[in-house]
């Protein structure tokens, strides 16, 4: 099974922003917040449920935008901080940022860590990692690979946790000792994959 790589999810972000009209100067932060901007106005999302909790650093937002996309292509719903609830101020690590944060994880089924490079800068990340896990447990690293690789070996706390990969237009969830699930079972607790 191979990770999701950074190409990919440009590629994917491009096939979706190459179908709307964007200005030639608009620059790829501002054309992945506009058009997923775009989808959130579509929806009123105050108390929607969502089946991913997707925890991402701000510096990798057209990654951000390719990774929702494709895993809406599989079928999945996902939450993004930025784009359901724009007026947040992540740049600012406060009581009511955090609690909205904490009520939008309650209505989410599981949480992936988009691990980048970008990722070990995030202030949120870690917070929102410890936080989903402590609630949920429902939580699976998200490998945004620079290369075709096949596996993933997370790094201090992240190698605790699955990590997710896709084949066959299938979410694998992968766990320790070359255990796996789709990523549906994995979410509805029919497997824990010994973790």
């Amino acid at each position: 099974m191979a990770l999701i790589t950074e190409n990919q999810l440009i590629d994917r972000f491009r096939r979706e922003t190459d179908r709307r009209f964007y200005s030639a100067t608009e620059s790829a932060y501002s054309k992945a917040r506009t058009f997923i901007n775009e989808s959130a106005r579509i929806q009123k999302l105050q108390s929607k449920t969502y089946d991913i909790f997707l925890s991402h650093s701000s510096d990798d937002a057209r990654y951000v935008a390719g990774m929702k996309l494709t895993l809406e292509d599989l079928g999945f719903s996902v939450y993004i901080d930025w784009i359901e609830d724009p007026e947040l101020d992540r740049t600012a690590v406060t009581r009511e940022n955090a609690a909205i944060l904490k009520a939008r994880m309650t209505n989410c089924k599981s949480l992936l860590y988009a691990f980048s490079q970008s990722a070990s800068r995030s202030t949120w990340m870690p917070w929102e990692l410890g936080y989903f896990d402590g609630i949920k447990r429902l939580v699976a690293v998200a490998p945004i690979s620079t290369s075709s690789q096949e596996s993933f070996q997370g790094n201090e706390y992240l190698g605790l946790y699955p990590y997710i990969a896709i084949s066959s237009g299938v979410l694998w969830v992968n766990g320790p000792s070359n255990n796996y699930a789709s990523f549906t079972e994995w979410m509805s607790g029919a497997t824990n994959l010994g973790i």
